[in-house]
């Protein structure tokens, strides 16, 4: 597929998986930039959006949210990638510290931070290509290459992925409950999901009490597979 089609098809599932400001920042924070980065630099070098996340939210020192350009899931790595406009924060003193020392927060939390240049992504964008290839690089074979694969051809669907990505995030372990109020999906759905990925073998069903209901799900995958993004 081309590029057009690939990245409007990306956006709009992340778009109809968001409300509120989460959704607003979407709309409002993927932009000319952002949009430069996706296909001169990500789209060239891999060919599908697959793991990458536009207008990621994460929680800053304060637990205050706020947005990352663009947030690559592998597992338990998180890489973030953003796109610096001299204007919007060269310029602005607060905003230029606030940036550093978020960045800075989200690399204590074992969270990689890469800042490029609007000017050098538009002016060299073949440096900037050659640079995320090498960041890149001791991830391949989870992140991929070349063509992308359609939804049908993959063996775990959108919210088994994600699934299995929230279960690492919270040490192996995941509550239905919880898991639906983070991914905005129906309990029931989310039951359905870790059933089928425990039939793939990828969940483990713990059962608590003498009732044995099933409360929890344990993830026993590797924690970078390729599986997940």
């Amino acid at each position: 597929m081309s590029y057009e089609t690939e990245h409007a098809s990306w956006i709009r599932y992340h778009q109809t998986r968001r409300k509120g400001e989460r959704l607003d920042a979407l709309k409002r924070g993927h932009g000319y930039g952002n949009q430069l980065f996706a296909e001169k630099i990500w789209w060239n070098l891999l060919g599908h959006f697959n793991g990458l996340h536009p207008e990621y939210e994460v929680r800053d020192w304060r637990g205050r949210a706020y947005y990352v350009d663009f947030m690559l899931v592998i597992g338990m790595i998180r890489i973030v990638f953003e796109v610096m406009d001299y204007g919007s924060h060269g310029t602005d003193r607060t905003k230029y510290r606030q940036d550093l020392n978020r960045g800075l927060f989200l690399q204590s939390q074992d969270c990689l931070v890469y800042y490029i240049s609007l000017d050098e992504l538009k002016e060299n964008p073949s440096f900037i290509q050659s640079v995320v290839r090498n960041i890149l690089s001791p991830f391949t074979a989870a992140v991929g290459g070349g063509t992308s694969a359609s939804a049908t051809e993959r063996t775990y669907n959108r919210t088994e992925r994600a699934l299995m990505r929230v279960a690492i995030r919270n040490n192996r372990l995941i509550q239905p409950t919880k898991a639906a109020r983070e991914l905005d999906l129906s309990p029931l759905t989310v039951m359905k999901y870790c059933r089928l990925l425990v039939d793939k073998g990828k969940f483990r069903a713990i059962p608590r009490g003498t009732s044995k209901r099933i409360n929890f799900y344990e993830y026993i995958g590797t924690l970078q597979s390729s599986d997940l993004v």
